[in-house]
């Protein structure tokens, strides 16, 4: 990029109201980054020959040798419309399902989303999670109907058969708009229906049912090519247009105003050339949409001359026909694609027809709304009201994004960059002022050599000055050699006021409440753990794809880099001026990192550089976690299979430099018991079964405390309501008196649900309201529930509770809920989680004195109650847990049956099948256990040759419907398995696997002498 369009960048980034910060977001494989090269050819970053092809901004080798986008990176554009010149912040995001957290990083800091979609495949599941990201951060998308050449080339559809095809994708997009849309005007009239049960309603009064569906707007939500914000495109042979592209061309042609063509190209519309007139009806009368006349028939005869037919002739017929200027060489060229991309790069460019839409339909940052103002300050559970007043006026320079307000800055997140590439340690072109000095030197110098003779003898004491001139340059040297090889940067963008390097700010971070310290930091006081530090900006940088571009200054709305700020800052945080400015609320995520494996090196010496790289691998990722577990492992969590190969590659030639070993992946299970099974294996129904003791009764050593406990199954959907609604238990269990009015609504509504599904078991019922605590961590799926005389504390915010000051259970009744915690943190069969239990309090006693040398009381009851309730969980049908993936498989018709033998041999159950509408590719959708699902990617594309795509993200929770215990007893038991049971069991394989990881005792027999038995007599 030249240093002229970068000064115009950065003059532009004054005028807010011609930026467009927007990012592209689609499924993996549809186009994305083929789409941005068309548009970064724009402005001669790439040739116009290499767009879609290059993939510029998938700057890493993997990316380019995978060809997926495994990071989101930004570049800035510039763009020329009627005179009026735009700033284009452009990110381009990944679509493969395990980097879903670089689209949440690009997503927080846009104000416009190109939704890309590939108009063969239709919505996928990605489709589906982009969109409501876009939808949850509030930023407004246009849609991109990207590779309708496959229509042509791959489909052999007709015009009118492409037409209908693109009606039906168009209505699968709208139907997600329409379905998020419904729910949260659903979600604000059942608000508006709360405030109206307090009012009384007379007896002459009507009452409104309405949803609120009927009077709201929804006008300007969904996609619609009349409107302007719908684009037809092919990425890869560099062509798009919108409907306002040929309403310019047919309203000279034919005589129409453009704004009846914009209206009418579009929908069940024909053209009756002798009467020079449209009609509706089109589909009725058997003619061809206007639509197919007009704008397909068209493209398809370009297609057909040069791809199908081949004809040179008919081709420069048409170029000539369409007062097109391509060169000769183009058009005598054998290859198809490229005499494609100069007709149609001439005809219908695709950068001018999508950057024309963002200008006019996407928002620039001086439209951020009052409630997306609101949204990035205060969370859900609290109330903006609640905020202090001077938090609360920081609302107007959000909105009016004005450069001479208090600077507030969100860094979304950290990127490495080699020190190598920043732009103070690159190579400059000279000035013509400093090329004239260095001219002047350079003669001085050669006048002074003519002048002189021979070589001049140095004195002792010069040469002295010499080596210790070399010794400092070398001792600069080795400092500098000291410096890391890679820097962070930080990629943000300015909401208000304006950043300068060297400017000093706020580092705030997610804990920090200003209504708390802000008044001590303004009169110079930092208290202890207030979660902020002060931090100073080095240098600020425009994006320009791989490269970074210096700036002086950087006013509101823009998106830029940030150097000096790694010690700072490790992921994302709030910058500010002012210690008002509470901080952002944390970017959502849409994907778990479920995937944990333990790392260490194979040089024990490397340890250091192994932490070291941990480190800046964790900064440089926004969704991996780097962990040290109690056994002193390092482990690293990630969102699947291809995120942890990117991150391990990272750290060993990147971060840490050194050859690392990976255990196996380490993936959590849950315990939990089930009903007693009425059939044993073989489907025989069991009979004579002995009833166990359930009840369990334990007291401590010193016999000063008896408890009495029993264990029984939660309703599965109880279970994964607790685990889906973890957020707002937390939040109910930190803020019970601050809670919001929407929060307080959603709490009500989840204690209803609660008490609704403990009523549907017969041993459960009314014990809604006698919940003493949820576990583990004070917000997981299993219950404690007090049955005894003493008055526990309330779960439930709101909840009045007399206590008895002088009942001696008082004081120990923390001790007895942790007890609880530390039991469903790690249960008896491999100390892993427990899921979906109650534990049923049914006695506690607590006498006056007991045996002395025990110790404290309090710990006695803890273990007493961890031990009581694990017995009471033993005392059940106990079952192992085991985390699923939902995978959705695009696969060719003919490798169907390859790919189920895939699936079933790593104990996979497909959900539902669908075939494409016009294709012979079927969307599958299974579950397949995150145990079992190592490897499957590979393991599919070979065993399909390629023509199957897996997709996998955590989905739920599934009980292995055997015992880890289980060994045959009744008679067909053994007569189908065998006395030793030859055929494995599952969970006790997953159970064992567990238990020697943690170093835990296991049941298992090893051969000593596996010598091979052989005969000693001689043969005869």
């Amino acid at each position: 990029m030249t240093s002229l369009l970068i000064n115009k960048l950065a003059k532009l980034q004054n005028s807010v109201d011609n930026i467009r910060n927007i990012c592209i977001l689609a499924h993996v494989d549809h186009g994305k980054t083929s789409l941005a090269d068309s548009l970064v050819a724009t402005n001669g970053v790439i040739s116009s020959r290499l767009a879609g092809k290059l993939r510029y901004m998938d700057s890493r080798k993997d990316e380019q040798e995978r060809g997926i986008t495994m990071k989101s990176s930004a570049i800035a554009l510039f763009y020329l419309e009627e005179g009026k010149e735009y700033l284009v912040n452009l990110m381009d995001s990944p679509g493969h399902v395990d980097f879903s957290s670089e689209v949440s990083t690009a997503v927080r800091l846009c104000d416009g989303a190109i939704l890309v979609v590939d108009v063969v495949e239709g919505v996928q599941p990605q489709t589906k999670v982009v969109l409501r990201q876009a939808w949850d951060e509030g930023i407004k998308p246009v849609l991109v109907l990207n590779k309708v050449d496959r229509l042509v080339v791959e489909m052999k559809q007709d015009p009118l058969a492409a037409y209908h095809h693109m009606v039906q994708v168009l209505e699968q997009v709208n139907a997600l708009v329409a379905e998020m849309f419904n729910q949260e005007v659903l979600e604000q009239s059942s608000k508006v229906t709360q405030e109206k049960k307090n009012v009384e309603i007379g007896v002459d009064d009507v009452y409104d049912w309405s949803s609120g569906m009927e009077d709201a707007d929804d006008s300007s939500l969904y996609f619609s090519p009349e409107m302007g914000n719908v684009v037809f495109c092919s990425a890869v042979d560099g062509w798009a247009f919108s409907l306002n592209t040929f309403a310019k061309i047919y309203s000279k042609k034919l005589g129409f105003s453009e704004s009846v063509l914009q209206r009418t190209l579009w929908g069940d519309f024909y053209i009756n050339m002798k009467a020079k007139k449209i009609y509706n009806g089109a589909g009725a009368k058997a003619k061809k949409p206007l639509f197919v006349s007009l704008v397909l028939d068209n493209i398809w005869a370009v297609y057909e001359a040069v791809v199908v037919r081949k004809d040179k002739e008919r081709l420069e017929k048409m170029v000539s026909s369409l007062s097109l200027t391509v060169p000769a060489r183009d058009l005598r060229s054998t290859d198809p694609k490229q005499q494609l991309s100069a007709i149609f790069s001439s005809w219908l460019p695709l950068a001018a027809a999508v950057l024309s839409m963002v200008a006019r339909k996407l928002p620039s940052p001086a439209q951020l709304g009052p409630e997306r103002a609101e949204m990035l300050l205060c969370s859900k559970t609290k109330k903006f009201s609640s905020l202090p007043p001077a938090t609360q006026e920081l609302k107007q320079h959000f909105v009016s994004c004005s450069p001479s307000g208090p600077t507030i800055i969100f860094i979304s997140k950290m990127f490495p960059v080699a020190r190598s590439q920043l732009p103070e340690y690159k190579a400059r072109p000279l000035t013509a002022e400093e090329l004239a000095d260095r001219r002047v030197v350079a003669r001085a110098r050669h006048a002074e050599k003519q002048q002189s003779e021979g070589a001049v003898q140095l004195t002792a004491e010069q040469m002295e000055q010499l080596t210790t001139r070399e010794k400092v340059v070398a001792g600069v040297e080795k400092e500098t050699e000291k410096e890391p090889e890679i820097a962070f940067i930080a990629f943000a963008r300015v909401y208000s006021g304006c950043v300068e390097p060297g400017q000093e700010l706020w580092v705030i971070g997610p804990k920090y409440d200003p209504a708390v310290t802000a008044v001590s930091l303004e009169s110079g006081q930092v208290p202890l753990n207030c979660h902020v530090t002060r931090a100073t900006v080095d240098n600020l940088y425009i994006l320009l794809g791989r490269d970074l571009e210096q700036v002086d200054k950087v006013p509101a709305g823009n998106v830029l880099g940030m150097s000096g700020l790694a010690s700072s800052v490790l992921k994302s945080a709030t910058l500010s001026t002012t210690p008002w400015c509470p901080p952002f609320v944390p970017v959502v995520q849409s994907s778990v990192p479920i995937l944990r494996v333990a790392v260490e090196p194979v040089l024990s010496s490397d340890l250091p550089r192994l932490e070291a790289g941990l480190q800046l691998l964790n900064q440089a990722d926004a969704h991996v976690e780097v962990l040290v577990s109690e056994a002193g492992e390092h482990l690293l969590v990630t969102a699947g299979e291809v995120h942890l190969q990117r991150c391990l590659a990272d750290l060993t030639e990147e971060y840490a430099g050194c050859q690392v070993t990976v255990s196996d992946p380490i993936v959590p299970f849950r315990e939990t018991i089930v009903i007693p099974p009425e059939t044993d294996m073989v489907n025989e129904v069991i009979q004579d079964e002995k009833p166990e003791e359930e009840l369990v009764v334990m007291e401590t050593p010193n016999k000063q405390c008896l408890v009495k406990i029993r264990a029984v199954p939660l309703p599965a959907k109880l279970a994964r309501l607790l685990e889906d609604q973890g957020d707002l238990i937390k939040a109910m269990a930190r803020q019970k008196g601050e809670l919001t009015n929407k929060t307080m609504e959603e709490v009500v509504k989840l204690k209803k649900e609660v008490f609704n599904l403990l009523d549907t078991d017969e041993r459960l019922q009314g014990t809604g309201d006698k919940i003493w605590s949820l576990g583990p961590k004070r917000c997981g799926p299993n219950l404690l529930i007090n049955m005894t005389d003493f008055s526990s504390s309330e779960v439930w915010p709101g909840g009045q509770v007399a206590r008895d000051n002088t009942d001696t259970r008082t004081d120990m009744e923390s001790s007895l809920v942790q007890g609880f915690q530390l039991a469903t943190m790690a249960g008896p069969l491999c100390e892993e989680q427990m899921m979906g239990l109650a534990f049923i309090v049914e006695g506690w006693e607590v006498k006056e004195a007991g045996e002395a040398g025990w110790g404290p009381l309090s710990g006695q009851i803890v273990s007493l109650v961890k031990d009581c309730c694990r017995r009471a969980f033993l005392a059940k049908p106990v079952r192992l847990m085991t985390a699923m993936y939902v995978c959705n498989i695009a696969v060719k018709a003919e490798v169907l049956g390859k790919m189920f033998t895939v699936l079933h041999r790593r104990r996979g159950q497909v959900v539902k099948e669908e075939l494409i509408e016009g294709s012979s590719t079927f969307t599958v959708t299974a579950h397949i256990p995150v145990i079992e699902s190592m490897n499957f990617g590979a393991e599919l594309r070979k065993q399909t040759s390629g023509m199957a795509m897996p997709q996998l993200v955590f989905s739920h929770w599934e009980v292995v419907d055997i015992d880890p215990s289980w060994e045959p007893s009744t008679e067909e038991e053994l007569l189908h398995f065998g006395e030793k049971a030859d055929s494995e069991n599952p969970a006790l394989r997953y159970m064992n696997d567990i238990r020697k990881r943690k170093g835990l005792k296991i049941d298992e027999k090893l051969v000593e002498f596996a010598e091979k038995q052989r005969t000693l007599t001689k043969s005869k």
